[in-house]
C-alpha cells in the first residue's frame, strides 16, 4: 500500500520523504486548495524545489485542486491546473467536475485522484468518474464501514485511498458549509475553515476562550488542551448541559485495521494534517512506514504499543476508527 503524507510547506514535505511516504500531497498558495490558511501552501518556486528533492527520493508529488470554483474566478482554479502541470507535479487531486473536464481538454492524459472532496460514496458515482474523466484513484470519505471499502475496493475499475489517520469531520466529506454562516467563508469555496482572521483568543486568567468572528465557541481551564475554534467541535450549553453538541474532538487511527485493509485490496492509506508541524508529519510518517511494512512485507499484524503511541499526536488526545467499525452500514 502506498503511504500517502500531508505537507504544509518545504520543511513538511522533507520531514515526509526522509521519513518514508511515498507520495506527499501539498496545495498552492490560494483558494484552489481545502487548507488555505495563512504560512501554509506552496509558491511556483517552492514547488519546484519539492519536486526536484521528493523525485531525488523516489517520491511523487500530488497536488490538492479540490475546492469548488466560484463562476467569477474561475481563471484562477484554471490557471492553477495548467501552473501545477507545467511545473511537474506527478497528479493532481480533483473534486469539482468542471476542473476535472478542463484537465481532461486541455490535458488530456494527465492524472486526476478524486478528492475526498468530491464524497464519492458508492460504485455508481465512481464508474461515472472514471469513465467520464479517467480517473486512476478515488480518495473515499470518512463515512464508510469497512465492509463497504472492501466492496469498492473489489469492484471499482480504479484505485481506493483511504485516511489512515487524522482528524475527523461530521459532514459528509466535501459538503462543509458550516462555518461560512459566521464569517461567509467555507472550505468548499475558499478552502478554510475557521478562517485565522476571524479567530480570536482572551485570557480570563484561569479561563482561556476562544472565538470565532467574535462568537463564543469554547473555554478552556488551564488544565486542558485549548484546540483550534471550529464551530462544529465547540462546546455550547444544550437543555442546561455544557457538552461538544456536535463533534467531540478526536482522531481517525486504522492502524489496528491495517490488515483488514489490505486484503480489502486498499492501495493508499493517506494521513491527514497539511496543517500540523513538521514535527508532527516527520513523526507520524515514520510510525506509518514501519506499520506499513510490519503488515506488507513481514506479513505482521502492527505492535498494540506503536498503536498506543500515536495517541499522543492526536486530536483531543483520543483516538478511534471511526465508521470502520459500524457493522449494521
Amino acid at each position: 500500500m502506498e503511504l500517502v503524507c500531508p505537507a504544509g510547506n518545504y520543511q513538511s514535505l522533507i520531514k515526509a520523504v526522509d521519513n518514508g511516504a511515498n507520495a506527499v500531497y501539498i496545495g498552492l498558495k490560494n483558494e484552489t486548495n481545502a487548507r488555505h490558511f495563512a504560512g501554509l501552501n506552496f509558491s511556483e518556486d517552492d514547488i519546484k524545489k519539492a519536486i526536484d528533492y521528493a523525485h531525488q527520493h523516489k517520491c511523487k508529488v500530488y497536488c490538492a485542486i479540490n475546492t469548488y470554483p466560484r463562476q467569477t474566478k474561475w481563471e484562477r482554479w484554471a490557471y492553477s491546473v495548467d501552473s501545477a502541470i507545467g511545473l511537474g507535479i506527478d497528479t493532481l487531486i480533483v473534486a469539482d467536475i468542471g476542473v476535472m473536464d478542463y484537465i481532461r481538454n486541455k490535458h488530456s492524459e494527465f492524472p486526476i485522484h478524486l478528492s475526498v472532496q468530491a464524497s464519492a460514496t458508492n460504485l455508481g458515482a465512481l464508474k461515472f468518474y472514471h469513465r467520464e474523466f479517467q480517473i486512476r484513484r478515488a480518495v473515499l470519505p470518512r463515512v464508510l464501514s469497512l465492509r463497504q471499502v472492501e466492496y469498492l475496493a473489489k469492484n471499482a475499475p480504479l484505485e481506493i485511498e483511504v485516511f489512515g489517520f487524522g482528524s475527523l469531520c461530521i459532514m459528509a466529506e466535501g459538503r462543509c458549509y458550516l462555518s461560512s454562516y459566521m464569517t461567509g467563508e467555507s472550505p468548499n469555496t475558499q478552502g478554510v475553515c475557521s478562517p485565522a482572521a476571524y479567530v480570536k483568543w482572551e485570557d480570563k486568567g484561569s479561563i482561556l476562550e476562544s472565538r470565532l468572528n467574535n462568537l463564543l465557541i469554547d473555554r478552556f481551564t488551564e488544565d486542558e488542551t485549548a484546540g483550534y475554534p471550529t464551530l462544529c467541535k465547540g462546546r455550547f450549553e444544550v437543555e442546561g448541559k455544557v457538552e461538544h453538541a456536535l463533534e467531540e474532538p478526536t482522531s481517525l487511527n486504522t492502524m489496528g485495521i491495517l490488515p483488514e485493509l489490505k486484503k480489502a485490496g486498499v492501495a493508499a492509506i493517506k494521513v491527514e494534517g497539511r496543517q500540523r508541524s513538521p514535527a508532527y508529519i516527520a513523526s507520524v510518517t515514520k510510525q506509518w512506514r514501519k506499520a506499513i511494512d510490519d503488515v506488507a512485507i513481514r506479513q505482521q499484524r502492527v505492535d498494540p504499543k506503536q498503536i498506543e503511541q500515536l495517541a499522543e499526536f492526536a486530536e483531543g488526545a483520543q483516538t478511534t476508527i471511526g465508521a470502520y467499525e459500524r457493522s449494521w452500514q
